[in-house]
């Protein structure tokens, strides 16, 4: 079905003059990526709606000048107003995975929500859709053989997991094929797929960030394995750079730095002042105990999500030669610079004490 769509897809570009204020509507704006973006928009002088649910926390956005709605996305009747006059839509709202993942709320809010905002985008009239993906709906990469370098993964890998192992990723894959759908019914939208986004406002991850772990001496071990870690304001520029001169119908992966585990937390350690975990755990160990793990969660204090051992020994390792040419994209800010920006802001807002 996707390679249907995909032929189907308009090949356009967003022709649009610089200097031109637009109506933008950004869903999951009181987050990390959207509240980013939210900023980014007004500075450029855009009139911003922020779509966000009656609980949010509105911390992020509190000194911006933008118009709130509330609204929900498992909720189709607060749509239409949402997208009322609005000329593009970022949308950035996803159900996070997390401790206890829950497949049916994650499938109605990520999968069936997209679906629902996508239709009424097109009934809207809206120019076009940039939708925050994320390169977990790429699925894994091979193992790497021993001593072999691990191969990087681009914007034609597809899901390969079983969904029941990485419910997140699962439901990104599938918020992603709504995409198509809606591509090939004549709708303009662009995905854009970040790596692991690192720095400042990561405002629902305060108690699982890595940054804020190591710093706080709460993580005794580490495994094989590796990421690819980006700067929250390189996101945000690629969100931009989508919207400017994306492809109806693409892909592109949003990422930084490869890095394994080790050398990405030594990183985080060097930063914070804090030692890094030297314990390293045998990937295909935690692999095997995913399971009980899982059963167990309730009871214990654990560094991640118990999904996360099922990828253990995986490097998520990602290629952006595309994104990078074809959004004309500028190479990307150093790991340790994204770590500091996420270290300061948790200082800044209590989660971690100043240093002395």
């Amino acid at each position: 079905w996707l390679q249907t769509a995909c032929s189907q897809t308009r090949i356009v570009k967003f022709a649009i003059q610089s200097n031109h204020a637009m109506n933008v509507l950004v869903t999951g704006s009181t987050g990390f990526i959207g509240a980013a973006l939210c900023r980014a928009l007004v500075e450029q002088g855009h009139q911003v709606r922020a779509f966000h649910r009656a609980s949010s926390n509105l911390r992020l956005l509190e000194d911006l000048p933008v118009e709130h709605l509330v609204g929900d996305l498992t909720q189709p009747d607060t749509l239409a107003p949402a997208l009322a006059g609005m000329e593009v839509v970022f949308h950035a709202a996803a159900m996070l995975g997390g401790k206890h993942d829950e497949p049916g709320r994650m499938y109605a809010v990520t999968v069936e929500g997209t679906r629902a905002l996508l239709s009424e985008a097109r009934r809207a009239g809206v120019r076009r859709v940039v939708h925050t993906s994320s390169v977990a709906a790429l699925g894994v990469p091979p193992l790497p053989a021993r001593n072999a370098a691990p191969l990087l993964m681009d914007e034609t890998h597809t899901w390969n997991f079983r969904p029941d192992y990485w419910p997140y990723g699962y439901s990104k894959y599938l918020a992603e094929m709504e995409v198509q759908r809606a591509v090939s019914e004549g709708l303009d939208v662009v995905t854009v797929n970040p790596a692991m986004v690192v720095g400042a406002g990561d405002i629902y991850r305060k108690s699982s960030s890595l940054v804020v772990r190591v710093a706080q001496r709460r993580l005794p071990m580490l495994t094989e394995g590796g990421l690819n870690i980006v700067h929250i304001e390189d996101v945000v520029a690629g969100h931009l750079a989508a919207l400017h001169r994306g492809q109806t119908g693409q892909r592109y992966i949003l990422g930084g730095h490869n890095l394994s585990h080790q050398a990405y937390l030594q990183q985080i350690a060097a930063v914070v002042g804090a030692p890094a975990p030297t314990l390293v755990l045998p990937a295909g160990l935690l692999r095997r105990l995913a399971l009980p793990i899982r059963l167990m969660s309730p009871f214990l204090d654990l560094p991640f999500s118990p999904v996360t051992f099922r990828k253990a020994g995986y490097y998520f390792y990602v290629d952006t030669r595309k994104s990078r040419t074809a959004l004309g994209l500028p190479p990307p800010r150093p790991v340790s610079e994204a770590i500091r920006s996420a270290y300061d802001w948790f200082v800044q807002t209590g989660v971690l004490e100043a240093p002395r």
